[in-house]
């Protein structure tokens, strides 16, 4: 079955609210990248072409933190991209248990949507895309290939 998880957008202050919410929920990250941490010459939005400025190095690029069954996910917004505001800030994020699900999932809320990454194998290994549906609700979907049956 599709997991369901939010993901949530900063500007700026990821790292703070995810430590407050670590705390509230007695949990550890599972998951901390600053863009930093992002190889050289990787894209960071799928449309602007270029890395994210020196300001940016020490935002966090993704965390992720367990709560029960599910995962708060987060990242700040580098300079390059809109800011988030009340609105644009929470994405759903779909983990498909195959790649067909996912390019089903993908295709599917793109009908009267906008791709804004399409569906590819990111540097992290995972096969990965992002869309905006047609009622403005933002969605990542990733599929895990680290969690593939061994052949």
């Amino acid at each position: 079955m599709t997991a369901l998880n939010p993901y949530l957008n900063f500007n700026g202050n990821c790292e703070e609210a995810f430590t407050f919410y670590k705390k509230i929920f007695k949990s550890e990250f599972a998951n901390f990248m600053r863009f930093s941490d992002v190889p050289a010459g990787t894209p960071m939005d799928g449309c602007v072409e270029g890395e994210p400025g020196n300001d940016d190095a020490n935002l966090i690029m993704h965390v992720a933190l367990p709560i029960g069954n599910n995962v708060l996910m987060g990242s700040d917004v580098p300079g390059h991209m809109p800011a988030a505001i009340t609105g644009n800030n929470i994405t759903l994020s779909l983990s498909p248990e195959s790649k067909e699900e996912a390019d089903r999932l993908f295709a599917e809320l793109s009908e009267g949507g906008k791709v804004i990454m399409p569906m590819d194998t990111m540097f992290w290994g995972d096969y990965f895309g992002m869309v905006a549906d047609k009622f403005g609700i933002n969605w990542m979907i990733n599929f895990s290939t680290q969690h593939q049956p061994q052949q």
